[in-house]
């Protein structure tokens, strides 16, 4: 034989010899019955030597057939795994890792973390797509498999997700520096509930901590709100413009707060905090997103 060996035809060979049947290795190779004949046929005249006898009641190997297939056993394992190998490595490179995260997540902690990953795994690694949104939106994309992680930041988890919590935060109520909480630093939950405040969309992790929290506390949210908004820059500037109170993540209102452009404003007897939370499809995440999830430094809690 001077030519390289035919793969197809060794692989049909040893699936006829494992079935002890033409019919039987055309299903599992997905061709036809003659075209199994036809390729052990082409190898019988190559090597020139019979390799099967078939026969009403099946076909099986011939003493030289039993030694091409026992010869053609670790090339063929061989050729699946450089298969497998190759097909790995363009997933690889050519693989986008989406991801779905409420604001406060997208914002504030998105950036850090996929500049780290990109750290980690270099050019060959899968390409990171961000969406964002707010946290209920999360949950449907991430159910609808239209994301392959989400991150979230309601105080409750979502039943049917796998989830993490990787950090948390505190959702703050603030003020202009002029506004008359501002001098005393501090409100009952009673007058907040009573307020009308400048509030992320309902949908918003962040609206929903709020609201939670005054529920616990036997002051659910009555006033109307001063102003609905769906992005955190809109809701900051509503606020630094004395349009009313407003309730915000800490992470986002930091910089301000130390400017002096906004002013933290304790509520007596209630503290709002809420786990910002990675949720997947699945019990166990797949191996792309805990590897994210290790760089995010909650990966073994994935595992």
């Amino acid at each position: 034989m001077s030519h390289e060996p035919d793969l197809e035809a060794l692989r049909a060979l040893a699936l006829v010899a494992e079935e002890s049947s033409i019919s039987a290795a055309s299903g599992r190779l997905g061709v036809s019955q003659q075209a199994v004949s036809l390729r052990i046929r082409s190898l019988e005249r190559d090597l020139g030597v019979r390799l099967l006898v078939r026969s009403p009641r099946g076909s099986r190997l011939t003493p030289a057939g039993e030694l091409v297939v026992g010869w053609a056993t670790p090339l063929l394992a061989a050729a699946d795994e450089f298969s497998s190998a190759v097909g790995s490595l363009g997933a690889e490179r050519g693989e986008t890792m989406r991801i779905a995260a409420s604001l406060t997540n997208a914002e504030h902690l998105l950036p850090e973390w996929i500049a780290r990953w990109h750290l980690r795994v270099g050019d060959a690694g899968p390409l990171v797509q961000l969406t964002a949104e707010n946290s209920s939106a999360v949950v449907e994309t991430v159910r609808e498999g239209d994301a392959d992680l989400g991150f979230i930041e309601t105080p409750s988890v979502p039943a049917g997700l796998g989830s993490l919590a990787v950090a948390h935060d505190a959702v703050e109520i603030v003020v202009p520096c002029g506004h008359r909480w501002a001098q005393s630093g501090r409100v009952s939950a009673r007058e907040l509930a009573g307020t009308g405040l400048v509030l992320r969309e309902a949908g918003s992790g962040t609206r929903q901590a709020l609201e939670d929290a005054l529920a616990e506390a036997g002051h659910p949210l009555r006033a109307e709100p001063a102003a609905v908004l769906s992005t955190t820059l809109g809701v900051r500037s509503a606020i630094m413009a004395g349009v009313a109170p407003g309730a915000l993540s800490s992470l986002a209102v930091s910089e301000d707060v130390r400017a002096g452009r906004l002013v933290p404003v304790r509520v007596r007897d209630l503290r709002i905090t809420r786990s910002l939370t990675a949720i997947w499809v699945g019990a166990r995440p797949p191996r792309r997103v805990r590897e994210f999830l290790d760089v995010v430094g909650g990966g073994r809690g994935a595992a």
